[in-house]
């Protein structure tokens, strides 16, 4: 189970209509709509790991340390959500670095997980691994083995596999199902809410029966959240895909939270790390 915190406001669907520059000055709803993730959390039972933006946590280290409290992982999200594929090597270096220092000097938790933001590690970045295995990451979870209009790796390995020769690191994609000759997205995120829950129960019981893998579930704080502000002047398909649902999401999550057995995604690093390839 994984959490990708960030605001309403730093969501690659509106990286077009709203500036970096302008983020202070906009409504921060992050902080209580993490504590909420963290009480539904301690409702059913779940430890989950935490991809955070370092700009999150510099601005909220209390945050970092009530979900190291509770017994959950805390991982990076890089700083501010910059996609890996807009840097370059050495930018992407320095933003591992930032990230790192602000998470564990406000969590006091040491930092061996990774999360590109928009799953934006893909063919256009075969530097970015490397650069992961060369900062001491235990693993990443950066991929998503799909074809989609934001992101994705189609043809990328669809369960753990060791991306750096040598190196213990590996990459965690995000969970697909295969039906027939094609693959799609099960994950969580955007599928799981927009989607009837039945749709995501029978997908990733496909993948466990015929794969026999763990999945890895991601979504982020602000999909609990129905009266965030709206973004007027954003493309119509990121507003429907961005506010969709967002009531039902809640009750939602109590229920795969119920139904399946989860765990902090450095726990199924472990267990999947005789498998990777």
């Amino acid at each position: 189970m994984s959490v990708d915190i960030e605001d309403w406001f730093q969501v690659g669907a509106f990286e077009t209509v709203i500036d970096r520059a302008d983020w202070d000055s906009l409504e921060h709803r992050v902080e209580r709509n993490t504590d909420a993730v963290l009480a539904l959390f301690d409702e059913v039972g779940i430890k989950a790991t935490f991809f955070t933006l370092g700009w999150v946590a510099e601005r909220y280290p209390k945050l970092m340390q009530r979900i190291v409290s509770a017994g959950h992982e805390i991982a990076s999200h890089g700083y501010d959500h910059a996609r890996v594929f807009t840097l370059t090597p050495d930018q992407f270096r320095d933003d591992l670095k930032r990230t790192r220092k602000i998470l564990e000097d406000s969590s006091g938790q040491a930092i061996t997980g990774y999360r590109a933001p928009s799953f934006s590690i893909d063919q256009r970045t075969p530097w970015a691994h490397e650069m992961l295995a060369e900062q001491g990451y235990s693993y990443s979870s950066s991929v998503a083995p799909i074809r989609h209009d934001h992101y994705g790796w189609a043809g990328s390995p669809r369960f753990a596999w060791k991306p750096v020769p040598g190196s213990d690191l590996i990459e965690l994609p995000v969970t697909t199902v295969k039906v027939g000759d094609r693959v799609f997205a099960a994950g969580g995120g955007g599928f799981f809410r927009l989607l009837p829950y039945v749709l995501y129960d029978r997908a990733i019981r496909k993948m466990q029966k015929d794969d026999g893998r763990g999945a890895i579930f991601y979504f982020h704080p602000w999909e609990i959240d129905p009266e965030q502000p709206r973004v007027g002047d954003a493309p119509l398909r990121s507003k429907l895909r961005h506010y969709t649902k967002l009531r039902s999401m809640r009750s939602k999550l109590v229920r795969v939270g119920r139904e399946h057995v989860w765990g902090r995604v450095d726990e199924l690093a472990e267990l999947e790390r005789e498998w990777a390839q």
